[in-house]
């Protein structure tokens, strides 16, 4: 293990499986690659957003599918990692730039914490929160 800021992050294949699998879910969400988000977004997965609204996994990967919700920008820096069993959390800041709706946010930062759970030897999002940094 290494440390980061104060933060313990995991190394290791499993560590690096999982970041790499939330990197594919950004890009996904950023390229409207709805085929890549269905396979990571468990079906119970649920999204509180920067304003405090809940979506469920449908209500949000349809609102990217059909480009109610367009992210411009997504750039994370590190992704701190702690594993436990079959869960797993993410934490990171980024700089995210994004239209949802008529509403155009400009590139601003951003903490998301990420929980992840093995399923069937997959690891898939379940939980998702993000948070303006002002």
């Amino acid at each position: 293990m290494t440390t980061h800021e104060g933060a313990i992050i995991p190394e290791g294949v499993e560590a690096d499986q999982i970041r790499a699998i939330e990197q594919e879910r950004l890009r996904a969400l950023v390229e409207a690659d709805m085929e890549v988000a269905r396979q990571i977004h468990a079906n119970n997965f649920q999204l509180i957003n920067p304003s405090g609204e809940l979506l469920l996994r449908e209500q949000y990967l349809d609102a990217v599918a059909s480009g109610d919700i367009d992210y411009l920008v997504w750039e994370p820096d590190a992704l701190q990692i702690r594993l436990s069993g079959e869960m797993a959390v993410i934490r990171y800041s980024s700089q995210l730039e994004i239209v949802a709706g008529d509403q155009r946010a400009p590139l601003r930062h951003y903490w998301h914490t990420d929980s992840y759970e093995r399923r069937n030897g997959q690891w898939q999002a379940v939980w998702s929160q993000a948070t303006e940094i002002r």
